[in-house]
């Protein structure tokens, strides 16, 4: 109607609006909406760039639950239904997956058991990889591509491309995993299809010396490895579908561009808590050293002198031993912090070499063996027979 008004100004607006059966405040109204919009409608084309921001930033790839997750992350306070509606009315949508593959299988190959019984998850990483092989076309010819992908994380630890799905491809991924990844003996599953590149002796062999357990699922049937199946189809749908590669070498520099610059450390994931893998990663280790920490006890120090009465410890001389030995009555012995000591030029110091033997009283007797110093009193009657005794 505002169109039509705006188109024909000569009829003038109260004609329009009489005809039309619309009251002259509801045209009003509608007028200083487009001058002076409201609050929400100034809000939805904010959230509406920023939408259009994080899709293009995404390749876009990103629908609307992962730009409802962005948002949030970045501290926006917004409805998914709301993303939804304003996604749509700016023309903004993700992609779909879309897929089909083939496996060829040794028949006289023996198969490893499927130690994972289509349960992929791992309470850690390197704990759980799956891994398969896919193909890229080119103009150049085929390009296969081998990856190999963290149950934990989700995360891509190895991929490799060649121009022929041999053993040596899947060989060469596994051995950049290992290489790039700490793997304990005998805590990683490998597991993989009944293609005949993962039963050669090549790959089974490596597998048995790196201490890695093979498991191959049913034959023919996807779901055994699904989560290596997930992998070639997110990445043909957001990095492969819609391009047309001149060369291998160009497929291959999209793919590392995907999978090392965008799905690893940026692409975040709902059953990650939406978080890319390399930050789920980084979560679980930074969580384990902080339980690590808080579970530490600090080591009770031993008491050194807990055979010793404490009203004696300043004292080392017991009674009964200054009765034995009433020469040494007036002396005070001091513990030497040191192993030797030099001996002192003063006449009433001097260096002896007592070692504590305990008696049953609890006490410690005087040994010439561990250095300790005696100081005696100048005036004390014994110190001359001491000193005449140590020098002459």
């Amino acid at each position: 109607m505002t169109a039509l008004v705006d188109e024909h100004p000569h009829l003038g607006v109260e004609c329009v609006l009489r005809e039309l059966s619309i009251a002259s405040s509801t045209y009003y109204r509608w007028r200083r909406a487009e001058r002076e919009p409201c609050e929400r409608v100034r809000r939805d084309a904010e959230l509406t760039e920023q939408i259009k921001e994080i899709h293009a930033d995404s390749g876009g790839i990103y629908g609307s639950p992962r730009v409802h997750a962005i948002l949030k992350r970045e501290g926006v306070h917004v409805g998914r239904k709301r993303v939804e509606r304003l996604m749509r009315e700016a023309d903004i949508a993700g992609i779909s997956p879309r897929r089909k593959g083939f496996t060829r299988r040794d028949p006289k190959a023996s198969l490893a058991p499927d130690l994972v019984q289509r349960d992929f998850t791992a309470s850690a990483p390197n704990r759980l990889w799956v891994t398969d092989l896919t193909m890229i076309a080119t103009d150049e010819g085929p390009l296969w591509l081998s990856a190999i992908r963290d149950a934990f994380s989700r995360r891509v630890v190895a991929w490799e491309t060649s121009a022929r799905a041999d053993a040596d491809l899947v060989l060469s991924t596994l051995e950049y995993a290992l290489a790039s990844r700490e793997v304990e003996p005998g805590q990683l599953i490998h597991h993989a299809d009944h293609g005949c590149q993962y039963t050669s002796i090549k790959l089974t062999t490596r597998l048995l010396r790196a201490g890695v357990q093979a498991s191959m699922g049913s034959v023919g049937d996807s779901y055994d490895n699904a989560l290596a199946e997930n992998l070639w189809m997110i990445t043909k749908t957001e990095c492969i579908r819609g391009r047309v590669f001149a060369t291998r070498a160009e497929a291959n520099l999209a793919l590392f561009e995907y999978i090392d610059g965008f799905y690893n450390s940026r692409r975040i994931q709902k059953r990650l808590g939406y978080l890319s893998p390399i930050e789920f990663e980084e979560k679980h280790y930074a969580d384990r050293a902080t339980t690590e920490r808080t579970n530490l006890k600090p080591r009770q120090p031993a008491l050194t002198s807990r055979s010793v009465p404490p009203a004696r410890r300043g004292n080392l001389i017991p009674p009964a031993c200054q009765t034995a030995a009433p020469s040494l009555a007036h002396a005070r012995i001091q513990p030497c912090p040191t192993a030797r000591r030099p001996r002192s030029t003063l006449p009433w110091q001097r260096t002896v070499s007592p070692a504590r033997r305990m008696d049953p009283h609890g006490c410690c007797h005087l040994r010439r063996q561990l250095p300790t110093t005696v100081q005696l009193r100048e005036d004390s009657p014994t110190a001359a027979p001491l000193f005449a005794s140590e020098l002459g």
